[in-house]
């Protein structure tokens, strides 16, 4: 997910790396930001689905879910609305990841993090304290600031701080928090639908501030990565972090090789348009389709209003909630089957197999839903109720070791140094723009769709699923500059946008440029 700066290039052979104590606490410290993330995912579907919240900003969904047969079970919670409280926090990230992108690459990691969480409590505090509905979503809008800025800089420097060896499961740990962010809102909104006297929905966005202060605190204390220092010119500092995190003296080859790094990647002025070009093409299309297609495998949808979801299926307010913490357990538990498999059964399998789950999974909710909970009138029983509960938790663990950690992990990894950071910046804004979309539509989709909404779901499934099959190639274990040789030039498809005279030239205009050049001399 980063967005920013630029990642030094792999020779294949890894560098001299202990797996320092800093390093561990800088990377948990900044992981927070997901943390953050996940709470405000889990926490809107929680307080959405409770009284004392609809009764005071969304009256009318309020009356919908009391009168007996005022409107269908499905459509009683569509409200552009309440959608729109939900849906702001990701318009507002999309809209900060262009700032973020910029503070990344003048400030640094650590400070663009710091930023994340002033936007973060300031918009706790609106939330917690909110008495009107413009306050209510001006609160969502700040958290979706910080929510931008944490998602570009706390990858990064996930990715920028960690030994070679332990890489994928440090950026993982980022999807991680995430999952526990939503767990953690899902217990929060449990407990604070029993306080009686109406402000339980008040304690559970308050509460939002633990993971805000978290992030804040860890990033006045973490240091900035020596990609990011030597990035903004500050040499011998980068090369002082360098020796403390990676435990030894002999930092000297990879410190020259991210001085290397930084000199090319200063050089391209104008990335965009890089970005544009033929031989860019595939990385873009694979970069963009995965964000588009995580989004409408429905994982969203399911954990932004799984407790209203539930609640519409007939579960009853508590056991809704109770739910969905079954649900988040799920997620937390399956992410870290991903951190343990990825980089040994590769991405691809992952992917495929996840896909037959999500699809069968879905089209059974829907068989079952489609037989027994009708527009006015809910006959699930508890054996089907249960049965709904189990298959919603398979297809959370399938899209939990597979979609959601490899969506962000593949573009991350196959982008070339030239185009890395405009590269991240177009993945962060195309998954934030379609998770704005379901969210802003998931509801109005179940009144429409009914039941249909998982084969709708389920069909995306499906073409994602060939999608992967036929034009994703693995990435596993291939180190990133030997992307366009071992993986571009070899595919069946991708292979035809791949101009080897261009390869060349560029080679040549490298080799010219740097002839004579000495990192070292910069020092």
């Amino acid at each position: 997910m980063p967005a920013g700066g630029f990642a030094a290039p792999s020779n294949g052979a890894e560098f001299e790396a202990k797996i320092t104590p800093i390093v561990i606490i800088s990377c948990i410290m900044a992981a927070t930001g997901g943390l953050m993330f996940g709470y405000d995912v889990g926490v809107s579907g929680g307080v959405t689905s409770m009284d004392p919240f609809l009764q005071k900003f969304f009256p009318v969904v309020y009356r919908r879910t009391h009168e007996e047969g005022i409107n269908s079970n499905y459509c009683k919670y569509d409200n552009q609305g309440l959608q729109l409280f939900t849906s702001s926090l990701y318009l507002a990230g999309l809209t900060a990841t262009f700032f973020a992108s910029y503070t990344t690459r003048k400030l640094g990691r650590r400070l663009t993090m710091l930023i994340a969480g002033f936007f973060f409590l300031v918009g706790v505090a609106f939330n917690a304290a909110a008495q009107n509905l413009a306050m209510l979503i001006i609160g969502r809008i700040l958290l979706g600031c910080g929510v931008g800025f944490a998602n570009q800089a706390v990858p990064l420097f996930l990715s920028e701080i960690a030994p070679t060896r332990i890489r994928g499961g440090l950026n993982i740990l980022f999807q991680l928090n995430v999952t526990i962010g939503i767990l953690f809102a899902n217990l929060v909104n449990y407990g604070t639908n029993k306080i009686k006297g109406g402000w339980g929905w008040r304690l559970s966005l308050g509460l939002a501030g633990i993971p805000a202060v978290l992030l804040t605190v860890g990033a006045l204390l973490v240091v900035d990565t020596p990609n990011s220092l030597i990035e903004r010119g500050h040499l011998e500092k980068g090369k002082s972090v360098l020796r403390k995190i990676r435990g030894t003296d002999n930092v000297e080859p990879e410190f020259l090789e991210l001085v290397e790094a930084s000199r090319i990647a200063k050089e391209v002025k104008h990335p965009f348009k890089n970005l544009l070009q033929r031989r860019n093409r595939p990385q873009l299309v694979i970069a963009m389709a995965l964000q588009i297609f995580q989004q409408f495998t429905g994982i969203n949808a399911i954990m932004f209003y799984a407790p209203v979801l539930f609640d519409t299926l007939g579960f009853g307010g508590d056991a809704s909630l109770y739910s969905a913490v079954i649900t988040g357990a799920v997620n937390v538990l399956s992410t870290v089957v991903s951190i343990y498999s990825v980089d040994k059964v590769g991405r691809r399998l992952l992917l495929l197999e996840a896909g037959v789950q999500m699809f069968f999974s879905q089209v059974v909710i829907a068989i079952i839903l489609g037989i027994k909970v009708k527009d006015h009138s809910d006959d699930l029983g508890n054996r089907w109720a249960v049965l709904v509960v189990v298959l919603v938790c398979t297809f959370v663990s399938s899209f939990a070791w597979s979609w959601g950690p490899l969506g962000w992990l593949i573009p991350s990894e196959t982008f070339p140094l030239e185009t890395r950071s405009a590269g991240q910046s177009v993945t962060v804004c195309v998954n934030l723009l379609f998770t704005f979309v379901i969210a802003q539509a998931f509801l109005s989709m179940l009144c429409h769709f009914k039941y249909g909404i998982f084969l709708f779901f389920s069909g995306w499934v499906l073409i994602m699923s060939f999608f992967v099959l036929f034009l994703l190639p693995e990435t596993k274990n291939i180190p990133i500059e030997e992307m366009t040789d071992r993986v571009w030039k070899k595919h069946w498809f991708w292979k035809r946008y791949i101009d080897d005279e261009h390869e060349k030239e560029i080679e040549v205009q490298k080799n010219g440029q740097s002839y004579g050049y000495d990192p070292a001399s910069q020092l």
